[in-house]
């Protein structure tokens, strides 16, 4: 299925192109149905009239379509999909651990440490499938679902997220300034490595229009290595004052204090404090040079100097025109505020300090990475997410588990739909998955984490997982009978049954798993794989559906013949061992399964001309109660063949007793109006219409015996050409 402008296009086409007129004479129109749960939709045609209508007519059973407007992962992002979904499949763990242990140790620094680790993780694979995006070919972007700058948008709201609410463990009051610059720098590359490159190439660098501002912007950026070399290049400037001036500044740009440089925030508050110091003393100095001498013909070196001092002093309004005059935008702002202006700002105090930067610089609205950006800024995680499930809902499923587990979101249901944040993004990216019935195993993985709404939900995928992966290509009757049983060959339909079981175990959803059972007995009892339909059934304690697997072997004995009912047998035989030994089968069916298995011993043994054996089979059926009435009456008429052997008697006189009586019920019976318990299965058998042949029949089995009786009276009964031995019934 794709979706192009609101059309959702059916594959295999339910229409063939040319054929829409033609469908449309027919009577018959489209209808569709939206699933409650996502974007998906059933598809499929109806006659132009009532529903009812349509239900008591008969009308043949039409194929219903299921489509999404859900766009179905690309091979690059479900690969992105299953990687991810492992550091997810962490986290929970992490999470059931945590209930187990007490909210105690969910804020320990051992969790806060594995935390941590997950979201760099996070961090790191949307890092390189940016990259990798970004390198494949231009004809390779054709096909990507998403382009590298979509996963480069992922990468910067998740190591913005990193930064601001999963620093290390103890530094979570620490300044953050160092931490954002350094952020800022890997991710939004200004000024760009051509300006550098450019300038160094020259002999007076200074001369170009574009030298002041970018060392303005490197020293605001805080790359105090590209400043210095700059500063470097003056020293050949005409003006005396800016060569001294430049060689005052360079070692000020190199000794600017870090964080990380200290064991103790007071040393690093007491070095910033020194170092500050230092800057007023260049700025009485600057400020000490002549009008005069502050314009070198090309460009006033003084006010591009005084900005950059004025940076290093930590003023606002420099920081904040600087910025406009670059074309920075508000992020650049905020950060160079943290270090610069207020060296200590805090995480808990850089939302009052964005605030202010957004009243004048206000994010862009139409741009969602921009959007998520200030919401983590802001301090307002409800908002980030928000924003992040437009952007992706991959992000924004994460990023609210990661939330959840740091206790940034509200973990309260909503009284209306009965999901807290975490769970209504992680059941909304679900949903999102569910649009490729091949990556079912991740959708229920993300469901059965959201309480019972996404238990629920997870239930339902489990029960709808295809189990024939036919070929989507003709829809045509035999080919799809074809290709199903080439898939069904290749063992597809076994596979994914065990897999759903698996997981219906990992999840503890036994009724589902036993649902699943029934439908995969009834899926192989259409390829005729009647020894795993059984087993199948089995396993779902579905006794009844046992019986209907049963009773569909017995019917190949009707349509197929003996030979072929053998072979089918041979396929359930094995099971009937292990059912018996079941504590909850219910016996009836068992019962029935042992007659099965017993009539296709008879049959092996007729067709194997051991007459004898095969004769006290067909006894012994009738007196252990194993043969259903319904089959009464082809079981006598097997016996005619054995009751007419002329080399020898094969039934004492006491066994061709038991078949009379037999003959005689269902005769009898048969008078009363029973006929449908009794000859049903041998009207079948004989392709007839009504009872008149059925009787016919049976009145051929009454002659048999009749001369049977005849014959054991002249050589009498139990004479020398009786066999005796004794039976052991065939189980």
């Amino acid at each position: 299925m794709s979706s192009v402008d609101h059309h959702l296009n059916l594959f295999p086409p339910l229409i063939q192109v040319g054929h829409t007129e033609q469908f449309i004479q027919s009577g018959r129109t489209l209808l569709s149905a939206q699933s409650p749960l996502n974007q998906s939709y059933a598809v499929f045609p109806s006659a132009l009239k009532d529903v009812s209508s349509i239900k008591c007519s008969g009308v043949e059973e039409q194929p219903i379509f299921f489509a999404s407007s859900e766009t179905s992962p690309s091979s690059e992002r479900r690969l992105f999909t299953g990687d991810t979904s492992i550091i997810f499949a962490a986290l929970q763990n992490l999470t059931k651990t945590a209930q187990s242990r007490g909210q105690e140790w969910l804020h320990s620094q051992e969790t806060h440490d594995v935390i941590r680790k997950l979201t760099l993780d996070y961090v790191n694979f949307t890092r390189e499938c940016w990259i990798h995006t970004s390198q494949t070919s231009v004809q390779s972007q054709g096909s990507s679902q998403f382009s590298g700058d979509h996963y480069r948008s992922l990468y910067t709201c998740l190591a913005l997220f990193a930064v601001l609410y999963v620093p290390e463990y103890g530094y979570e009051d620490a300044p953050v300034g160092d931490d954002l610059m350094e952020w800022l720098n890997v991710h939004f590359i200004e000024p760009s490595t051509e300006e550098g490159d450019h300038l160094s190439g020259l002999d007076r660098p200074w001369e170009d229009e574009t030298f002041w501002p970018y060392l303005v912007r490197v020293t605001l950026r805080g790359l105090s290595k590209a400043a210095t070399f700059f500063l470097a290049t003056l020293s050949t400037h005409p003006s005396d004052n800016l060569r001294r001036l430049a060689q005052r500044l360079s070692p000020l740009l190199q000794s600017q204090p870090h964080l990380q440089s200290f064991e103790a925030e007071r040393d690093f508050a007491y070095a910033s404090h020194r170092w500050k110091d230092k800057v007023q003393a260049l700025r009485i100095e600057l400020d000490r040079v002549s009008e005069s001498d502050r314009h070198d013909g090309i460009e006033n070196w003084w006010d591009r100097l005084s900005d950059i001092v004025g940076i290093l002093e930590g003023r606002s309004e420099v920081i904040r025109r600087v910025c406009e005059d670059l074309g920075a935008d508000w992020r650049e702002i905020s950060v160079s505020w943290g270090v610069f202006a207020d060296a200590r700002l805090r995480r808990q105090d850089l939302p009052e300090v964005v605030s202010q930067v957004l009243d004048d610089m206000p994010q862009d609205p139409t741009n969602l990475e921009d959007m998520v950006h200030a919401a983590l800024f802001s301090g307002d995680p409800a908002k980030a997410l928000s924003h992040a499930a437009q952007l992706d809902p991959w992000l924004a499923a994460h990023m609210a588990d990661l939330m959840q587990a740091l206790s940034l979101i509200e973990e309260e249901a909503n009284e209306d739909s009965g999901l807290n944040v975490r769970d209504f993004y992680v059941l909304s990216y679900a949903q999102h998955l569910h649009a490729d019935p091949a990556l079912w195993r991740i959708t229920v993985a993300y469901m059965f984490s959201c309480g019972e709404t996404g238990v629920r939900s997870a239930d339902e995928v489990l029960m709808r997982v295809p189990l024939k992966l036919r070929f989507v290509g003709s829809i045509t009757h035999d080919q799809g009978e074809q290709n199903g049983a080439n898939n069904f060959k290749s063992g597809d339909l076994v596979g994914v049954v065990k897999d759903i079981n698996a997981t219906c175990y990992e999840y503890q959803r036994e009724e589902v798993r036993r649902t699943i059972c029934r439908i995969a007995a009834q899926t192989f009892v259409q390829e005729k794989e009647y020894g795993l339909a059984l087993s199948y059934s089995s396993s779902a304690e579905d006794w009844p559906g046992l019986g209907r697997v049963v009773d569909r072997v017995l019917q190949e004995y009707i349509t197929a013949g003996p030979e072929q009912f053998t072979r089918y047998v041979a396929g359930i035989a094995p099971s009937l061992q292990a059912l018996r030994m079941q504590s909850g089968a219910q016996g009836i069916f068992i019962h029935r399964l042992m007659f099965a298995v017993r009539y296709a011993e008879f049959h092996q043994r007729l067709g194997n001309q051991d007459l004898q054996d095969a004769a006290w089979d067909l006894v012994s059926m009738f007196q252990d109660g194993l043969t259903p009435k319904s089959w009464w009456a082809v079981l006598l008429c097997d016996s005619q063949q054995l009751l007419q052997h002329d080399a020898t008697l094969l039934l004492p006189y006491a066994s061709a007793c038991i078949l009379l009586q037999h003959l005689e019920e269902v005769i009898a019976r048969t008078d009363q109006g029973s006929g449908d318990e009794y000859l049903s299965v041998l009207i079948s058998k004989l392709g007839s219409s009504g009872t008149t042949e059925a009787l016919h029949a049976l009145q051929g089995v009454r002659l048999a015996l009749a001369k049977y009786f005849a014959r054991c009276t002249m050589i009498g009964t139990g004479g020398k050409q009786i066999l005796e031995r004794k039976f052991i019934a065939a189980v």
